[in-house]
């Protein structure tokens, strides 16, 4: 997954719950701003405050780890 696919299914999980940026800054305790950010894949958020927003939302991120060819990949592309 990357920031902008996040963003994505953090944006379509809010309208599921019919809630506005506002109302989920709110709950969450981080500025519209941030909401906004986090929508539209902004790579440098923290990562904290990321958690606490999926959270917000009831959603569980988990990590799988992936093949070391994906790692290669990833890293020559850095």
């Amino acid at each position: 997954m990357d920031v902008k696919s996040l963003g994505i299914a953090i944006r379509a999980r809010r309208k599921q719950l019919a809630l506005r940026q506002g109302e989920l800054a709110a709950l969450a305790n981080v500025g519209n701003r941030f909401v906004s950010e986090l929508e539209n894949g902004k790579p440098t958020l923290e990562v904290g405050k990321v958690l606490l927003v999926a959270q917000v939302l009831g959603l569980e991120m988990t990590l799988i780890p992936r093949t070391w060819t994906h790692i290669e990949n990833v890293l020559s592309h850095a």
